[in-house]
């Protein structure tokens, strides 16, 4: 009866609670569960090699795993040769060749892994002193040979056709190149060229450089003690010798100023793969890491996320949609992406997009935020099952800069996540104006529909690299080449005899910036000075180059131009260099054949001889020039320059366009001729540089 009694009382305790509840709030959080972590200790060489060892004792095995601390590095046309090194470490030492290493490690039942900035060992207890002598031996005697080397060459560049036909492998490649650039380490491409580039000494260069125990850490984790690891650490570790470690200035990215669309066309496709993405300036070590960990799983972490209950279960289009959100100690990044059939491929972007702006302009539901915290807490508790878990912590607290508490007050910084922080990150990580939409698909499907989310109205085309190139290359008509482009132009604007008359020429335009009246000024005087007045009433600026000298003097005050700023000045005080491209050091290629401004034109591209390149669009009937597209380069950066021109009108035999439209980002100057004089009396003293 006593039972019976206590069960009656905790029932009716039980529902006396429950009568109280008020199930129309959300119930406040509790606290963040206490996890304890686990331990580890650590030493460190003499020879600068830093040890982590993390005591586990539920199996009989233990793994060491050294990781080498480095920049990435820039391959350039030698791309693929730092995994290739990683990969010859494997395959012999002085001591050992490939055949030697794999029938030792298979004798004692263990596992060895490399990469090029890690070693991994795996092994049973009682087998740990064989494991280290072989892992140290690739360590630190490594000896790279030609026919292995052949060998993965040749099976890279299998590899390598085969991503031709895997859209998602293409889609990356090129979401990369645009949001870190082809020059940058994480955005630069292995190909078939740059790995029929790499030599053996490009791999062996790389492990003598960067191979050093004072850029390397090493986690043991399993059935061993702290003092047992030091023993075994310091007998096949302590006579690596310590060398210095080279840097890497990596150039620097940001997110395009404007949504740009990049397609890759695939005419079998039955589907695209989607991705949208940009570069973002966030750490590990950030105050935002958390909170944007917590956006990025509302967003499209889980089954529940926003992106995938709305393509997935209410849309149909696809069967699952993801986004994150990636903190880097160089650079982050933002990624959503999915598959959906071509027909609603432009639905898709457009859906991603608006996900994005609503996660800015709302916030978020207290229970939407609270489910996201769950999954986030539930996923790093399983985490910790894994001694593994505890080594990786104290390995990311030193790479990545992080507090040493960081992991240990992981589920209070999750759990104190508030409906109010979601909105701040996601207005300052969110950036649907800002990104670029990469397309996977059949180009004569989905093309069209995609240019309404370029501000341009363009897409832009991409080989499965990255690169870009135009599709109407193939369209040309029949005997049309860059001198008959060039040559069509010269005599449309005066004709070549005239032009090469002038020795000057002063033009001015008039129009409105950024709310205010300027006036632009422009001389030019053969061979290449020039003088550029912007004259805004509250402030004038004058560009001046004297044939050798630049500057730019603002209300007065003048500062020299040196470098790539002085090369770009030059190039734009040439007078009529189309004359002879040559002569100028201007190479030009006809590229293709595009539509601009409502009308067909050839474009043809221009580099210069300092590398600076620019495309002129040529109307295909009249000859003249329509549009020019060009990098400026600023202070602030360098960013995309388009100049319309429209109009042409008769001044003295020569023919200018009295409208001209300069469009850099989202800003737009509308300008308009009112005189334009050539072979005038201008002295040379108009364009020194004072």
């Amino acid at each position: 009866m006593r039972v019976k009694f206590f069960l009656l009382m905790v029932l009716m305790l039980l529902l006396s609670i429950n009568a109280q509840v008020d199930r129309s709030k959300m119930p406040e959080p509790g606290p963040a569960p206490e996890i304890q972590l686990g331990d580890f200790e650590s030493f460190q060489l003499d020879n600068g090699l830093k040890v982590f060892v993390v005591e586990n004792n539920k199996l009989p095995r233990v793994t060491f795993r050294l990781v080498i601390d480095r920049d990435p590095i820039i391959e350039g046309e030698n791309a693929g040769y730092v995994q290739m090194a990683g990969s010859l470490l494997r395959t012999g030492t002085t001591n050992r060749t490939k055949d030697q290493i794999d029938e030792e490690v298979d004798f004692i039942g263990a596992d060895l892994f490399t990469t090029s900035s890690t070693v991994t060992g795996i092994a049973l207890k009682k087998h740990v002193n064989s494991l280290l002598d072989i892992m140290s031996d690739v360590i630190l005697n490594a000896d790279f040979k030609q026919e292995e080397l052949d060998k993965l060459k040749k099976q890279t560049i299998s590899g390598l056709k085969a991503e031709k036909d895997d859209p998602n492998a293409i889609a990356g490649n090129v979401r990369r190149a645009l949001s870190y650039g082809l020059d940058h380490p994480y955005g630069e491409q292995t190909t078939e060229e740059t790995v029929n580039n790499i030599t053996l000494e490009m791999s062996k260069n790389y492990y003598d450089t960067y191979f050093k125990p004072n850029a390397a850490y090493l986690a043991v984790v399993g059935d061993i003690t702290f003092d047992e690891a030091k023993e075994l650490v310091e007998k096949y570790f302590a006579d690596w010798k310590k060398g210095e470690i080279p840097t890497t200035k990596i150039p620097k990215v940001e997110e395009p100023l404007v949504t740009k669309v990049a397609l890759v066309d695939r005419p079998n496709a039955v589907q695209s793969v989607i991705n949208v993405a940009y570069p973002l300036n966030l750490t590990l070590a950030s105050d935002d890491a958390v909170k944007a960990r917590v956006l990025g799983m509302i967003l499209g972490g889980y089954f529940s996320s926003r992106v995938n209950q709305n393509l997935r279960e209410d849309k149909g289009w696809t069967y699952g949609a993801r986004a994150s959100i990636g903190p880097d100690k160089i650079v982050g990044n933002f990624i959503a992406g999915t598959e959906a059939r071509n027909s609603v491929t432009d639905s898709v972007v457009t859906e991603f997009l608006n996900e994005l702006k609503k996660l800015r302009n709302e916030k978020v539901s207290a229970e939407e935020l609270e489910s996201a915290k769950k999954y986030l807490i539930g996923s790093f508790a399983r985490s910790l099952e894994s001694p593994q878990t505890i080594a990786e912590f104290a390995l990311n607290i030193q790479l990545e800069n992080l507090p040493e508490d960081y992991y240990k007050t992981y589920l209070q910084k999750v759990n104190s996540v508030t409906v109010e922080d979601i909105q701040a990150v996601a207005k300052k990580y969110l950036k649907p104006d800002n990104a670029y939409v990469v397309v996977v698909g059949k180009a004569e499907e989905v093309a069209e529909s995609l240019k309404k989310f370029s501000l341009s109205g363009k897409v832009n085309y991409y080989d499965m690299y990255g690169n870009e190139y135009d599709p109407s290359v193939k369209n040309l008509p029949e005997g049309v080449t860059t001198e008959s482009v060039i040559e069509k132009y010269i005599e449309v604007v005066g004709g070549r005899e005239k032009l090469s008359s002038i020795v000057n020429q002063t033009i001015v335009y008039k129009g409105k910036a950024q709310g205010m009246d300027i006036t632009l000024t422009a001389i030019q005087k053969v061979p290449n000075k020039l003088y550029q007045e912007l004259d805004a009433s509250v402030f004038k600026q004058v560009t001046v180059y004297d044939g050798e000298k630049g500057a730019v003097i603002v209300n007065g005050q003048s500062n020299p131009l040196a470098g790539e700023q002085l090369e770009t000045l030059k190039n734009q005080s040439m007078l009529f260099p189309f004359l002879d491209f040559s002569k100028h050091g201007i190479t030009a290629e006809l590229k293709g054949l595009e539509k601009v401004e409502g009308k067909e034109a050839f474009k043809v591209e221009l580099t210069m001889a300092n590398g600076d390149k620019s495309i002129n669009y040529y109307d295909k009937e009249s000859g003249f020039l329509l549009q020019q597209q060009s990098t400026l380069k600023t202070p602030q950066g360098a960013f995309t320059q388009t100049i319309s021109l429209s109009d042409y009108k008769d001044f003295d035999g020569v023919k200018v366009a009295q409208k001209l439209v300069q469009s850099v980002g989202p800003m737009v100057n509308e300008l308009t001729l009112t005189s334009a004089q050539f072979n005038t009396d201008v002295a040379d003293s108009k364009f020194e540089v004072k």
